[in-house]
């Protein structure tokens, strides 16, 4: 099992800087930040009435109007996501044309599901009664139908199911694809995450936690990941798709390999329902379990990107968790960045997000920064890469995603060399 090693040969995103993987990271490098007031709907009486919502979607580049209206908006960031990472892996829309469709399966998950068809529904209900709620509300709100609707679009017949970890929900879902890979389950697996929860019960929800950020005056600098001034997570939507593969699979069918996946790690805190442990011993555990996998340590870790939300407790408690798991002087030596920035905290979306972030910045030997990073928190003393990119080589890269319920995930990502 441990000698099928695993690469990335695909990739796809729907994001609030970019419909495509060529522009999200374009945004990320350059410090692009997509964040701005919400205009779904009026969101004036709202607590925090901005978000990275999602900008020039066409959904008819990608199915019929009659199938979009079939449905939810989260699975069709999905599908937009997927087809992306498809083509990208040159995988056609029947893989039964390039390989036993028995051998590659679909896990991309979401956070929270059809919150906005569930949303609508309910209102359905309250004017008109329970007889004319829609037949396919179950179906179009159901976290695991994107993975089935994935499946029957590109006829994926292996391992098929919606992990739901909350924010970590990608990382896990990317992380236990991996694992289906390694012991010899399947030899292609679609993964990733999506999420479209900018809706008015969404917010709602969110604001009476007092999560988000109130810099309803300035949402392109409200996201400030480790910054002293931090005041909450901005929420965004979109989509992140990856096609990974067993290495031999790829390189017997020509495949463009973008990075290899070679370590993963999943614990919980059983701390609390919405703060990170205090001391960052759950998320530290994710990472050392991720390097153990990996066979290397901490002081070979180039590259981190952070959960970085932007509250005051993640960011801090997330810096320790770093420092246990790589002990100190290495972490001071490492890079270390938040995405969330520039695109807002896409939820069940995350994790792939940037974990796509991370092969790129192996791919390219670019590290993107933290943006808006203005005054040091005494807390939060790591190289965050603050506004600027930088050039660097990198070897080993981290993806880290921690969720409401105490989920943690670690993903260790290496620059493919053959």
């Amino acid at each position: 099992m441990t000698e099928r090693r695993v690469v990335i040969t695909g990739t796809g995103v729907i994001s609030c800087v970019g419909n495509n993987v060529a522009d999200f990271w374009s945004a990320l490098v350059n410090g692009r930040c997509g964040l701005s007031r919400i205009t779904r709907f009026d969101a004036s009486e709202y607590r925090t009435q901005i978000g990275g919502e999602v900008k020039d979607f066409d959904v008819e580049k990608y199915m019929s109007r009659k199938e979009a209206k079939r449905l939810d908006l989260f699975t069709q960031y999905a599908v937009a996501a997927a087809d992306e990472a498809m083509s990208q892996a040159g995988l056609s829309n029947n893989v039964e044309d390039v390989m036993d469709p028995a051998r590659i399966g679909v896990v991309l998950s979401s956070g929270i599901g059809g919150l906005g068809t569930l949303t609508e529904e309910i209102q359905t209900m309250v004017d008109k009664g329970p007889s004319r709620i829609s037949p396919l509300l179950i179906p179009m709100m159901i976290i695991d139908i994107n993975s089935g609707n994935l499946a029957m679009r590109y006829n994926a017949q292996g391992p098929n199911m919606g992990i739901v970890t909350a924010c970590a929900t990608a990382c896990h879902s990317i992380g236990e694809s991996y694992w289906m890979i390694k012991r010899g389950d399947a030899d292609v697996m679609l993964t990733g995450g999506s999420e479209a929860s900018i809706t008015q019960i969404g917010m709602a929800g969110f604001c009476s936690m007092k999560a988000m950020s109130t810099r309803n005056d300035d949402p392109l600098h409200a996201s400030r990941p480790f910054d002293a001034g931090r005041d909450g997570f901005v929420m965004s939507e979109g989509a992140g798709a990856l096609v990974i593969e067993e290495l031999e699979h790829a390189k017997k069918r020509g495949a463009n390999i973008i990075a290899e996946i070679v370590g993963y790690g999943c614990t919980g805190d059983a701390y609390h329902i919405t703060s990170p442990h205090p001391e960052g011993k759950g998320m530290a555990r994710a990472i050392t379990n991720a390097m153990k996998h990996a066979g290397i340590d901490g002081s070979e870790i180039d590259y981190i990107n952070a959960h970085g939300t932007s509250t005051e407790l993640n960011d801090k408690f997330e810096t320790m968790a770093i420092k246990l798991a790589l002990g100190e002087d290495n972490a001071r030596k490492t890079f270390i960045s938040s995405t969330k920035g520039v695109t807002g905290h896409g939820l069940g979306a995350a994790g792939a997000f940037e974990t796509i972030a991370c092969a790129m910045a192996l791919k390219y030997g670019v590290v993107p920064p933290t943006i808006n990073y203005e005054t040091p928190d005494p807390d939060c003393d790591l190289d965050y890469v603050p506004n600027v990119a930088r050039e660097k080589r990198i070897r080993y890269a981290i993806n880290g995603n921690l969720g409401f319920g105490g989920h943690n995930g670690a993903l260790i990502l290496k620059h493919f060399q053959g």
